[in-house]
C-alpha cells in the first residue's frame, strides 16, 4: 500500500473512532435531572383520586390552604377506604366538633419532608397536633401507630405523602388504659394458661399493683409447646413456678422503642433476658415478640411466642 493511501485509510479510521466514542459518550451521559413535582400536597391528593374524604375534611377545617401553600410537610394520608372503616358515630362526633376534627387531621402531619428512607429510622415523630405518632417496622412493613403504610414517597412540590390504610386518632387523657396488666391479659383471651399460673403462684396481686412493670407474655399457644411433664412439675413447685413467671417480668415501663435499644434486661427473677433485633423482628432470648406495646394502666405487655426459662431452671 502506498504511503498516501495508508494515511488516507488511517484518517478515515480515526474519524470513525471519534464518531464511535462520541456516540458511546452520549449514551453514558448523566440522565436529565428529574422534574420537580409541580403539584402541592393538596393538589397531589386530589389528583390521586383516593383521598376524597381527606380532601373534603381539609377544606372544611381550613387546613387545605395551609397544606397547599406552607411546608415542607410530611402527610400520612388515609385513603377513602381507611375513612370508611371509621365508625359512623365517630365521624358524626368529629363533624360536630371542628376543633377536634382539626386536631385529628393535624395528627397526620409532621413538619419537614421526611422520605421513607428516614421514616424507618425513627421510633416516633412529632405531629402538628402536638402529640407524637409511634413508628415501627414489622415484618417488612412500616406502621404509623396502628396504620400500615401502603404507598410511601408520593412526592409533592411542598413535601411528601405516605399513604396509610387506617385513620390514626390521637389519644386523649380519657383514652389511657384503665385495666391493669392482669385484667388486660384476661380480656385479651389468649393468655388463659399464663393467668392461671400467675394466680397459682400468688403473683396476681403484684402484677395488678401500681408498677410500672413490663411483661413478656407467652400466649396459650406458646405454653402448648412446653412439655406437659414440665408444666405439671412447675404446677407442683410453687417456688420454681414463681421464678419462671418472674423471669417474664421487668421493672419499669419498657415500650418497644426502649427494648430495641438494649442488649439485655434484668428481670424480677434476678437473671437477665437477652434482646436481639433481627431484621424487623425482636427476640427476647429465643422467643419472638409477635405483638409489642399492649398498654395497661400499670405497665406494658409484649406478647411472645415461646415461654422463657431462666438459666437456673
Amino acid at each position: 500500500m502506498k504511503v498516501s493511501a495508508w494515511r488516507k485509510a488511517s484518517a478515515l479510521v480515526a474519524v470513525g473512532l471519534v464518531a464511535l466514542i462520541g456516540s458511546v459518550t452520549a449514551g453514558l451521559a448523566a440522565p436529565a435531572a428529574k422534574t420537580a413535582p409541580d403539584k402541592n400536597i393538596v393538589e397531589t391528593a386530589i389528583a390521586a383520586g383516593q383521598f376524597k374524604t381527606l380532601a373534603s375534611l381539609l377544606q372544611a377545617t381550613g387546613l387545605a390552604d395551609t397544606l397547599a401553600t406552607g411546608g415542607p410537610f410530611t402527610v400520612f394520608a388515609p385513603t377513602d377506604e381507611a375513612f370508611a372503616k371509621v365508625p359512623q358515630a365517630t365521624l358524626d362526633a368529629l363533624a360536630k366538633d371542628p376543633a377536634m376534627l382539626k386536631s385529628v387531621l393535624l395528627y397526620h402531619v409532621t413538619q419537614g419532608s421526611v422520605p421513607s428512607s428516614e421514616v424507618v429510622k425513627l421510633t416516633s415523630a412529632q405531629t402538628l397536633n402536638g402529640a407524637k405518632v409511634s413508628i415501627r417496622v414489622q415484618n417488612g412493613s412500616v406502621y404509623i401507630d396502628n396504620a400500615k403504610v401502603i404507598t410511601p414517597d408520593v412526592m409533592a412540590s411542598n413535601g411528601v405523602i405516605h399513604v396509610i390504610d387506617t385513620v390514626i386518632i390521637p389519644k386523649a387523657a380519657s383514652d389511657e388504659p384503665k385495666q391493669n396488666i392482669v385484667q388486660t391479659a384476661v380480656a385479651a383471651g389468649q393468655f388463659k394458661t399464663l393467668v392461671s399460673l400467675v394466680k397459682k403462684a400468688g403473683l396476681a396481686g403484684a402484677l395488678s399493683g401500681p408498677g410500672p412493670l413490663t411483661v413478656f407474655a407467652p400466649t396459650d399457644a406458646a405454653f402448648a409447646k412446653v412439655p406437659k411433664a414440665t408444666l405439671a412439675g412447675l404446677a407442683k413447685d410453687k417456688a420454681k413456678l414463681k421464678a419462671v413467671l418472674l423471669y417474664h417480668v421487668a421493672k419499669g415501663k419498657l415500650t418497644a422503642d426502649k427494648v430495641v435499644k438494649v442488649k439485655s434486661i434484668k428481670t424480677l427473677q434476678g437473671s437477665k433476658v437477652t434482646v436481639a433485633v433481627k431484621g424487623s423482628n425482636v427476640f427476647i432470648n429465643k422467643s419472638k415478640v409477635i405483638t409489642p406495646d399492649a398498654m395497661a394502666s400499670n405497665g406494658v405487655i409484649h406478647v411472645v411466642n415461646a415461654v422463657l426459662i431462666p438459666p437456673a431452671s
